[in-house]
């Protein structure tokens, strides 16, 4: 595969979705996976579903990289709590086996190079301190993106202390006129969610644009609207996203929309501002659809292309959005709709499945990029190994936990990452 020609761009790291990938019902906030809680998942299908975006992203020219399932059950996060999988309740069980870590936008916040002080590409891992059965990812993706990104282009850093919550690149935008431009980093934090947790702390926010070295007449602090996190929008890519010059969000996205447009077009006077009215799309459509956690991306033509989940397309309120959208020649020029209705069904959408670094290919470790050939060995790992359901009741049984374990085991052989096996 190319190893790039010194430019930079933007790599799309897509989580594979994991071997224990089950609807537990562990996020409060998350609509969709409260109302799935206790179904059967089928996690065979839903990391190949993860595939197929993967090849259609390769499809229309986007450089495509990869993140690997965790370690589960989290043997060591029981041990710290002195337990064994065996012998924990139901709950902890539950916790160490979640396969969220599939949803790379949550593992960490991504400042390339061009928008820092050293002109290193900064990544700061998310402590996901909120929720007991993300707070244990943390360890395991910083020794992934410690070996993923080891070259000195790049600084990798250990989350923030808790309790400051820090949920990764999910409430993290950046506008750019290029990828290798300076560009305008945008942090948006939460203060409330009426009876839902805010999960991304302001001070956090802070302490990772301080470390990471950014100018700060080019970034912004926005406070989330509380009626959009009540609403089901655990984190912001939930209600906007941001890519190149576009910022794409829902009326109802921010506390204080106005002031936040005003500061963004006077630090990036050429943005475009694409915001979706409530009057055409409610908020209820627009979180359960998922329109906003789409991902939003130039093409190699120059294009702008939205890459919506098939929710989306099927929310006749959001087609009809979208396709006046582009019919008027707006900013968006293209739509693609994929499958990833399992992954959606645990609350997470196409912009959930990815973590967006801007850098130069030939400066990450191969292992950790994919193209055509190397995702048909994925693909293979997953059809051999993958469970094909796990049910709500058999979370607790020990030939399923080996199964996980051989299936993670056979992934990271095959793609000749053994290192991360013990981690």
């Amino acid at each position: 595969m190319s190893r790039g020609d010194g430019r930079l761009t933007e790599i799309n790291f897509d989580g594979i979705i994991g071997p224990s990938h089950n609807y537990a019902g562990l996020s409060p906030g998350n609509l969709a996976a409260t109302r799935n809680r206790g179904r059967t998942a089928h996690p065979r299908a839903a990391a190949l579903q993860g595939v197929a975006k993967m090849r259609a992203n390769l499809k229309l020219g986007l450089t495509q990289g990869v993140l690997l399932p965790h370690a589960r059950p989290d043997h060591r996060w029981l041990a710290s709590l002195a337990t064994d999988y065996a012998a924990a309740p139901g709950h902890l069980q539950a916790q160490a086996m979640s396969a969220s870590a599939m949803w790379a936008a949550n593992a960490a916040t991504v400042s390339p190079g061009p928008d820092t002080a050293d002109g290193r590409c900064h990544l700061t891992v998310a402590n996901l301190a909120t929720l007991p059965h993300r707070s244990h990812e943390w360890p395991e993706t910083l020794a992934q993106l410690r070996l993923a990104f080891a070259d000195p282009a790049f600084a990798v850093h250990a989350p923030i202390s808790a309790p400051f919550g820090d949920e990764g690149a999910a409430n993290h935008m950046r506008l750019a006129a290029t990828h290798d431009a300076p560009g305008v980093e945008i942090f948006v934090y939460g203060t409330s969610g009426g009876p839902f947790p805010a999960r991304q702390h302001r001070d956090a926010s802070g302490a990772i644009a301080r470390r990471h070295g950014l100018d700060p007449g080019r970034t912004l602090f926005v406070q989330q609207s509380e009626a959009a996190i009540a609403a089901g929008a655990f984190h912001n890519d939930v209600v906007a996203v941001a890519n190149g010059r576009v910022l794409f969000a829902h009326e109802h996205a921010f506390a204080d929309k106005q002031r936040f447009y005003d500061d963004l077009r006077a630090a990036f006077p050429e943005v475009e501002i694409v915001e979706v009215p409530a009057a055409q799309v409610s908020l209820e459509d627009a979180i359960a659809s998922y329109l906003f956690n789409a991902q939003l991306v130039a093409l190699p033509s120059g294009e702008t292309a939205l890459i919506v989940p098939e929710e989306a397309h099927e929310t006749p309120s959001v087609r009809g959005w979208l396709e006046a959208h582009v019919a008027g020649n707006g900013p968006i020029r293209r739509v693609e709709v994929v499958d990833v209705r399992q992954s959606m069904a645990n609350g997470g959408g196409p912009a959930c499945l990815r973590l967006r670094v801007v850098a130069d290919p030939a400066t990450v470790d191969p292992r950790f990029l994919v193209d055509a050939a190397r995702l048909d060995v994925i693909a293979q790992v997953i059809e051999a190994h993958w469970p094909e359901a796990i049910s709500a009741q058999a979370i607790g049984d020990p030939a399923l936990v080996a199964r996980i374990e051989r299936a993670r085991r056979a992934l990271l052989e095959a793609l000749e990452t053994v290192e991360l096996i013990d981690r």
